[in-house]
């Protein structure tokens, strides 16, 4: 069984994307650092996915567009596995709030929902308690999202008890940390395998409170050395995703 991937996503308008990153960010910052991260996001999926946004964008080369529906985010989620659903093929979804990720992390969650007598479903628990991605052999099971509040410290754990409640065996993926507040910037950006647009991005966006900088070496703040290099990738990763960004 072959896995397709959706990436939700917001589009990256300032002032709707990445709130909580200011302060310190002015709007426009959180913009350009969301952009990144959706941008480093495709580029691990690859040049064969589809994404599912708030507002129309352009597709990304390769890829297929759709458009988010339904009012609160368990809504759109649910929406989003039911809307792209293909009978024979599992769906994995992710966000763009999880830069860090690697072709890797893909892998291995699409070789779990297609190996034969494997798991139903496979979820990536995040740092703060929610989830940064969610496989399904059948998506009709991501019914359950509905009833699962998100944003919450609780919505990884309630999840992964709404699937085994179904009755679906679930496999759990790497923990990750994801980027809502200016700390998880620059902690992700340090995670980053090298080639990212992100942790330039970050290094030329958001503020390092003084008593980090004295004493973190990571490399957004080293990335700070070479201003150009850090302009350059800000304007690539923008000019890169037209409109796009999510949480």
């Amino acid at each position: 069984m072959s896995a397709r991937i959706i990436v939700l996503a917001k589009v990256p308008v300032p002032g709707r994307v990445k709130t909580r990153l200011c302060p310190p960010c002015t709007p426009e910052q959180a913009a350009r650092v969301a952009a990144a991260a959706l941008a480093d996001t495709i580029d691990a999926v690859g040049d064969a996915g589809i994404l599912v946004t708030d507002r129309p964008c352009p597709a990304p080369p390769g890829w297929a567009t759709a458009l988010q529906h339904g009012g609160p985010l368990p809504e759109r989620l649910a929406n989003a596995f039911a809307d792209t659903r293909t009978p024979g093929t599992a769906t994995l979804l992710i966000g763009m709030d999880t830069p860090q990720l690697t072709v890797e992390h893909l892998d291995a969650a699409r070789r779990l929902l297609g190996e034969p007598g494997g798991p139903d479903a496979v979820l990536g628990r995040a740092d703060d308690g929610g989830w940064w991605a969610l496989g399904l052999r059948d998506a009709t099971h991501a019914e359950v999202l509905r009833d699962v509040p998100t944003s919450t410290g609780t919505t990884g754990r309630r999840t992964y008890e709404a699937l085994r409640q179904r009755g679906l065996r679930v496999a759990e993926l790497p923990r990750l940390r994801d980027v809502d507040t200016a700390a998880d910037a620059l902690a992700v950006a340090a995670l980053c395998p090298p080639g990212r647009r992100f942790p330039a991005v970050v290094a030329a966006e958001v503020p390092v409170p003084a008593t980090r900088a004295t004493v973190v070496e990571s490399p957004a703040v080293v990335a700070r050395a070479s201003v150009t290099e850090v302009q350059a990738a800000t304007r690539a990763s923008v000019a890169e995703v037209p409109a796009v960004g999510a949480r």
